[in-house]
């Protein structure tokens, strides 16, 4: 059989040095950033996969559009391009940019906690939507499918809801304590694993039958939409445009990190579907949180380039490719013995560290302490997605322990080639040579919300 040769849709234009510090440094600068990859300055970073929020390449057609920017307080027109595309790609009426994901969640989220003891419930809450759950007085809980957990599973929407647990979850805290359900797609904890246009139908049945509002997170909301044409037969005809409004068809409310699936280094989006008066509440909070409603935090030349890159974004050919190197990751990993979540998801290859480090209990963080030995032995930042980032049961203050130990290796859009994944696979190869020699950490500083971000660790001896 002919092999495939998988081909970038794009040509690179302009570089960016990187460069790959000696062992000793490496060493040094870890202990100085307290064992947290998170401390550590990107200068000092060889490949750095912590994240794919806002560290993907722009096109050329996007930096073009920057020049365009009208910076106007109040009406620019720049807001007036964006809230078209918009309008186009979801079909609501009414549009609000913000200045990151995390801005959407600290605007809508309170404004649908109605009163004390209130709930929302999600496939899987990712770690900024969690803490504003919790901010604004109410309770995430989780209703993800049981598969989600089974990392050797093949089963093609991981990020499916469980829908008894979802219908059993409104039941037992009854409909009017109900926030909301957030449909997170694609799910992000779950490995970056689609959700089916067929599970998010019957959610929205479900939604209806109590009178719950239903919520997009949909950061990455074009790789779930081509994870469906590819996976649910149904749909394999249809343009990822139209796929993707059809999952917009299903809720009432779209938030959005525009660092992902919007192709832009800054930008959030609120979109709401009819309700007026939701979105007079929430203008109300973007007036002294984000700014004036027709730029939210944003300049114009950041609107200008969100809407060219949330058609980029839709296009099937980049799609493709950008998936393609995810898996390519996971098949690099799989061949040298990492433990990796199957089928690979979009935007990351996710490494169950527990496997890894069976040794090291759940609450001295064995996938912190097998990002920290990644970080020392080729320079590479990844990302805990485990039972650090999880947090303390706000109500108790234990620790909670994640289902998996995950390490998330998160690939920014168009700017890695396949070489690098081969240097990340070689590096995790010698990682897993000497992971029984892996040790656990303990906090030195641990902040009350959101600590994977800013807490400092020493190594258990």
């Amino acid at each position: 059989m002919e092999k495939k040769i998988i081909v970038p849709p794009y040509k690179i234009k302009m570089v960016e040095p990187i460069k790959l510090i000696d062992k000793q440094e490496r060493k040094k600068k870890l202990e100085e950033a307290g064992f947290n990859p998170f401390q550590l300055r990107s200068e000092d970073v060889y490949i750095d996969l912590l994240t794919d929020s806002g560290t993907g390449a722009m096109s050329h057609f996007q930096w073009a559009a920057l020049m365009q920017g009208d910076e106007a307080y109040a009406g620019s027109t720049s807001y007036y391009r964006l809230e078209e595309t918009v309008k186009q790609i979801t079909g609501y009426k009414y549009v609000m940019p913000v200045h990151q994901g995390r801005g959407a969640e600290q605007v809508v989220i309170p404004v649908l906690v109605k009163h004390p003891g209130m709930v929302f419930l999600s496939n899987i809450h990712f770690d900024t939507t969690r803490a504003h759950v919790e901010l604004a007085g109410a309770r995430a809980i989780d209703c993800v499918c049981s598969e989600c957990f089974e990392i050797d599973t093949d089963h093609p929407f991981k990020g499916n809801f469980d829908l008894v647990a979802l219908e059993e979850a409104i039941k037992k805290h009854k409909p009017e304590n109900v926030a909301g359900i957030i449909m997170t797609i694609t799910n992000n904890s779950a490995g970056g694993q689609p959700v089916s246009l067929r599970n998010m139908r019957s959610v929205r049945q479900i939604a209806d039958r109590y009178g719950v509002k239903v919520i997009i997170d949909g950061a990455r909301y074009a790789e779930n939409s081509y994870f469906i044409k590819q996976r649910e037969p149904e749909y394999k005809n249809l343009s990822i445009k139209e796929i993707a409004k059809r999952q917009f068809d299903l809720a009432d409310i779209f938030l959005m990190s525009a660092k992902k699936d919007g192709l832009v280094n800054i930008g959030g989006l609120i979109a709401i579907k009819d309700d007026l008066e939701l979105v007079q509440k929430c203008q109300i909070r973007i007036v002294p949180y984000e700014g004036f409603p027709t730029y939210g935090g944003l300049a114009g030349r950041d609107m200008e380039a969100l809407a060219v890159g949330l058609k980029e974004a839709l296009e099937e050919d980049y799609l493709s490719y950008r998936i393609a190197e995810i898996e390519y990751l996971g098949t690099r990993l799989k061949e040298v013995g990492v433990p990796i979540q199957t089928p690979t998801g979009g935007h990351a290859v996710f490494v169950d560290c527990g496997k890894i480090c069976p040794h090291i209990p759940y609450d001295q963080f064995p996938a912190q302490a097998v990002c920290n030995a990644l970080y020392l032995e080729g320079g590479i930042r990844a990302v805990e997605i485990g039972s650090l980032l999880l947090g303390r049961n706000p109500d108790t203050k234990e620790n909670l322990k994640a289902e998996v130990e995950f390490l998330r290796l998160t690939i920014p859009r168009r700017t890695y080639t396949f070489q690098h994944f081969d240097f990340i696979a070689e590096t995790f190869r010698k990682v897993m040579i000497k992971s029984e020699t892996i040790k656990g950490l303990r906090f030195i500083y641990e902040a009350p919300i959101l600590r994977h971000f800013t807490a400092r660790f020493k190594v258990v001896e």
